[in-house]
């Protein structure tokens, strides 16, 4: 729509961040001009997590402040898109700042919605009534017709791009909404992603994550064949311009996980790097989170990975907190991360979700000081464990994806205008922040490691 402008502001996940591409493609697509900020845009569209109570709440929070807008602007259109407008329906629409509302599976028709909202004046919700039950064949050709037509780089991060391998999850673990928000697990068409992914190449692209819920539960049968995760990444890597590639998130279990581990150890472009996030060290309270492993089996999945993948890099997630999690449950927790040497962790508290077997099954019992507590302390043990594992890289080089200027420019050490503190990370994930032109942004770079910290290696650019 010539002549009028959007801005779109995304909360979440790495699936979320897709779609927000996705959705701004589209939308430039059809002549909208992206905005600077809300204040200039015509339209203005809140990607949503509803994963954590925080991340609605400041979803709510930004959607007062947009009410404030429009009593000066009314003419301004609010939409709400994602995870919380698939939870929420019709309840958001009660807001007075908002007149549109789209599910994950609707966001192809996002120009539509959009646009009949600007020229109607009218509210407008598109979200799928029966979550659980599988896409019909019609709305399956469209979210990959989407996919396929505006899976364009994200250009806030040159040469990097990510593509959806899977939609939706059937693991059902008790703490998690996504099953509810984006319905069931369904893998996409190899040929498919190799084509968005050949296209991506010829933009520039060099680095690909392919993306899941539990990505290392790819399975694709066509014909005689099932296709895998470990499939994908051989096809991917024979795609010129495609020099590193990356999955997340994967899920402990060892299905198709030896062919996956051989997969990385013998392809060039697989990055070493695995995030597979174990939620407790208890098996009490694996067992009430509807995680099928125990913490044994975790750390020999942690240990066959390191046999097979020599140098691989690893990551975790934890949830602290949970009903029923005893000290000693947390102690067991913090046992493990010990042993499983995280390169890091993400690590949140445990708030209930509605419409999750926790919530309805079991008390939040667990005071929230307690869970302050737990989280602080676990967050300092890794931080141990990561400063001790950067300092490995001291005076070493490593080769850097560039990502662009630092975010955080205070921590420049002797930069000058034509020389700013820029950022980038290495094949295995790890951070590295060093001064040079900003025209190296999407480009690789060997940069020499002088100083480290847990969370960031600083370095001089070779």
């Amino acid at each position: 729509m010539n002549g009028k402008t959007v801005h779109i502001k995304n909360y979440g996940c790495q699936m979320n961040k897709l779609d927000t591409a996705l959705v701004s493609s589209a939308l430039c697509e059809a002549g909208f001009s992206p905005a600077g900020s809300e204040k200039e845009a015509d339209v203005v569209l809140i990607n949503t997590c509803s994963v954590r109570q925080h991340a609605e709440e400041r979803v709510f929070s930004h959607l007062g402040h947009l009410k404030h807008i429009k009593k000066s602007r009314p003419g301004l259109v609010v939409g709400v898109i994602g995870c919380m407008a698939q939870r929420l329906g019709d309840k958001l629409l009660e807001h007075e700042a908002v007149d549109i509302v789209c599910g994950p599976a609707q966001i192809p028709q996002i120009t539509k919605l959009v646009t009949e909202t600007l020229q109607e004046k009218k509210e407008t919700i598109a979200v799928t009534e029966k979550i659980r039950q599988r896409s019909s064949e019609s709305q399956t050709q469209a979210l990959e017709r989407f996919e396929s037509a505006y899976g364009i780089e994200d250009k806030q991060i040159p040469g990097q791009a990510f593509v959806r391998a899977m939609r939706g999850c059937n693991n059902f673990c008790t703490y998690c909404i996504v099953p509810f928000v984006r319905g069931p697990e369904t893998s996409r068409a190899p040929a498919a992603i190799i084509e968005q992914i050949k296209r991506l190449a010829g933009e520039g692209v060099k680095l690909v994550t392919l993306l899941g819920q539990r990505v290392n539960s790819y399975k694709y049968r066509s014909g005689e064949k099932t296709y895998c995760l470990a499939d994908l990444l051989e096809m991917a890597s024979e795609v010129d311009g495609i020099e590193w590639l990356r999955f997340v998130t994967s899920y402990p279990c060892e299905e198709f996980f030896d062919d996956i581990l051989q997969a990385m150890a013998d392809l060039p472009k697989a990055c070493n790097y695995l995030h597979i996030p174990a939620q407790s060290g208890s098996d009490k309270i694996l067992r009430a989170m509807n995680r099928r492993y125990s913490a044994g089996e975790y750390l020999g999945l942690l240990g066959k990975a390191r046999a097979v993948v020599p140098g691989i890099a690893i990551a975790g997630d934890f949830m602290v907190g949970f009903p029923g999690e005893t000290e000693e449950d947390f102690e067991g927790t913090v046992e493990l991360v010990k042993k499983a040497k995280y390169k890091n962790c993400f690590i949140f508290k445990y708030s209930p979700r509605p419409g999750t077997a926790a919530d309805k099954e079991k008390k939040d019992n667990v005071p929230a000081e307690v869970k302050k507590t737990r989280n602080i302390e676990l967050l300092d043990v890794q931080n141990k464990i990561s400063a001790e594992m950067n300092r490995k890289f001291l005076n070493k080089e490593v080769r850097v994806l560039v990502e662009g200027p630092s975010k955080k420019p205070h921590l420049n050490r002797g930069g000058s205008e034509n020389s700013p503190q820029l950022v980038g990370r290495t094949a295995t994930d790890y951070i590295v922040v060093f001064n040079g032109p900003v025209s190296l942004a999407g480009e690789f770079v060997k940069v020499k490691i002088t100083e480290t910290s847990a969370l960031t290696l600083f370095g001089e650019l070779i």
